[in-house]
């Protein structure tokens, strides 16, 4: 087995929640999916805000993505 020693500020360090000095590689890449993930969701959030979708029920949403496709195929 090897060892990869990776630096992070100690605000990185409490912004990830890490609470060992040691880490396995898959407890690393879980830790910076949820990061990933946290900063996709907020973007998506973001731009539904900017485009006013955020308002949209879940219905409305699934009515606009079928006239889009359905645009695209007669297109």
């Amino acid at each position: 087995m090897r060892t990869l020693n990776i630096e992070i500020s100690e605000l990185e360090y409490e912004k990830f929640g890490i609470k060992n000095d040691q880490l396995s590689f898959s407890d690393f890449v879980e830790i910076v999916s949820r990061e990933i993930s946290r900063q996709n969701l907020q973007k998506s959030i973001e731009l539904a805000e900017r485009y006013g979708l955020s308002g949209m029920s879940m219905d409305e949403i699934s009515a606009e993505v079928n006239a889009v496709r359905n645009n695209a195929a007669h297109s």
